[in-house]
C-alpha cells in the first residue's frame, strides 16, 4: 500500500512538472523536456521487444526514420498535422510488418544482426533517394502546422504550444503500451521471452506473436519520428543511422528492461546526462560512454529496477 501512495505521489509531482515547465523554463528547457518524451516513446517501443518479448533488435531508427521522412513529405505538400503524424505511423507500421515477417523466422544473434541490416539499408535507401529525401541535405523548411479538430483549429507554431500537444502525445502512448503489456497479448509476450519451446508446446504461434511485437515497436518507432519532423523542421539520414538505434537501446538499459517505467526513467537520464557531458567536454562520447558502462554496471537491473528492489527489502525489513 506503502509503494501504491508513493507511485502515485511521484506520479502526481512529474504531472505538476510537465505541465508547468513552459512557465519556469526557458525555450531550451521546454526542447530538451520534448526530446526526452520522444526517447521515451521510442524506448518504450523498444522495451516491448526486448524486455517483454526478448529480442534484441538493432535497426529500431529504420523505422523512426521512416515516420520522420513520410511525416514531412506529407506536411510539405498538405499541412495538416494530424495527417502527418498518422501517415508516419502508418508508414513506420507497414515498413515493420514486411521486415518483421522476415526477420522473426530468426532468433538471438541472427536475428539482432539481420534487424541491423534492414535498418543499413533504409539508411542507405534514404541516403540515395534524392529525389524524394532530399539525400544528404536532407528535407527543410517543414511547416509545423496547426491541429485540426472538428471545429477548431490549434496553432502549434509557438514552441510551447506544440509541447503541449507531445505531451499529450507521449501521455497517450505509455497509457496504450501499459495496456498492451498488462492484456493477455503482453502476458503472452512475456511467456515467449521465458521459455519459447514451453509456449509453442501449449499451443502459442511464435513466429505470429513475435511480428505483433515487432510491429507495435516499429508504430511507436514510427510515432516518434513522426513527431521529430514538426520540431526540428530539418529530417537528415542521421536519424535512419545505425548509430540512432542505441539510444533507445541504452535508455532501456539504463533504466531497466523488466520494470514497465525503466524505459521513461533511463530516457530521462540519458538525455540529460547526455547534455550535461556534451557541456563539459569536447571527447563527450568517450566520457558518455563510460558513465553508461558505469550505470549499467553498478544498477544491475537499471536505475529503477534497483530502486525498487531496496525499497522492497526496507518494506521486508519494517515490523
Amino acid at each position: 500500500m506503502r509503494s501504491d501512495w508513493r507511485i502515485v505521489m511521484f506520479a502526481l509531482v512529474g504531472a505538476a512538472v510537465l505541465f508547468t515547465a513552459p512557465l519556469w523554463t526557458g525555450a531550451f528547457g521546454v526542447y530538451l523536456l520534448m526530446q526526452m518524451m520522444l526517447l521515451c516513446i521510442f524506448a518504450l517501443g523498444f522495451n516491448l521487444l526486448l524486455g517483454y518479448t526478448g529480442l534484441l533488435s538493432f535497426g529500431q531508427a529504420g523505422f523512426f526514420a521512416v515516420g520522420a521522412y513520410v511525416c514531412a513529405l506529407i506536411l510539405l505538400k498538405a499541412p495538416s498535422l494530424l495527417l502527418g503524424i498518422a501517415g508516419g505511423i502508418v508508414a513506420a507500421g507497414l515498413v515493420a510488418l514486411v521486415l518483421g515477417y522476415l526477420s522473426v523466422k530468426l532468433t538471438e544473434i541472427y536475428f539482432s544482426m539481420l534487424t541491423l541490416s534492414f535498418g543499413m539499408m533504409i539508411h542507405s535507401l534514404v541516403w540515395r533517394w534524392r529525389d524524394v529525401t532530399g539525400g544528404d541535405d536532407g528535407l527543410t523548411g517543414i511547416p509545423r502546422a496547426p491541429l485540426q479538430l472538428p471545429g477548431v483549429s490549434i496553432d502549434l507554431s509557438r514552441l510551447s504550444s506544440y509541447y503541449y500537444f507531445m505531451l499529450v502525445a507521449t501521455v497517450l502512448a505509455v497509457w496504450v503500451m501499459h495496456r498492451i503489456v498488462r492484456s493477455p497479448l503482453g502476458l503472452t509476450f512475456q511467456a515467449i521471452r521465458d521459455s519459447a519451446v514451453r509456449a509453442e508446446f501449449v499451443g502459442i504461434s511464435i513466429r505470429r506473436f513475435r511480428l505483433w511485437a515487432f510491429v507495435i515497436a516499429g508504430l511507436y518507432a514510427g510515432l516518434a519520428g513522426a513527431m521529430v519532423a514538426p520540431l526540428e523542421r530539418t529530417i537528415t539520414p542521421t536519424y535512419a543511422h545505425w548509430v540512432a538505434s542505441a539510444e533507445p537501446v541504452l535508455a532501456a538499459l539504463i533504466g531497466g528492461l523488466y520494470v514497465f517505467a525503466g524505459p521513461i526513467v533511463g530516457a530521462v537520464l540519458f538525455i540529460g546526462i547526455k547534455e550535461i557531458v556534451v557541456r563539459a567536454t569536447d571527447h563527450w562520447m568517450l566520457v558518455m560512454g563510460a558513465v553508461v558502462i558505469a550505470i549499467v554496471l553498478g544498477f544491475r537491473g537499471g536505475v529503477l529496477g534497483t530502486i525498487l528492489r531496496w525499497t522492497e527489502r526496507g518494506e521486508e525489513g519494517k515490523p
